[in-house]
């Protein structure tokens, strides 16, 4: 059976684009004072510039994606930095494949 919540997070166009950003994060990011893009993951305030969108709106596509598993968010001093969970991203791919 299908997860809703993978679903979910990847029936948005704008969910897809934060899930591409972060395959490659030096690629689509600026380098930051806190955290390293590749082993901490991206500021949520950077996606939601790149996204276009407020932080609040961000933040539940953020939400979005972490419920499904398929990102990880870590908190550094008062910013939260997301990464992408590979292992999870497979996982929901064979499943994606398996449905059809």
């Amino acid at each position: 059976m299908l997860d809703v919540d993978l679903v979910k997070a990847l029936a948005n166009e704008k969910r897809q684009l934060i899930l591409d950003w972060l395959r490659d994060p030096e690629a689509h990011f600026p380098p930051q004072r806190d955290g390293d893009l590749v082993s901490d993951g991206v500021c949520s305030l950077y996606i939601a510039e790149k996204l276009g969108v407020s932080q609040p709106t961000c933040g539940e596509h953020l939400k979005v994606l972490a419920r499904a598993g398929l990102i990880h968010g870590t908190r550094i001093k008062q910013w939260v930095f997301y990464r992408r969970d590979e292992e999870r991203i497979a996982e929901a791919k064979e499943q994606l494949a398996g449905e059809w």
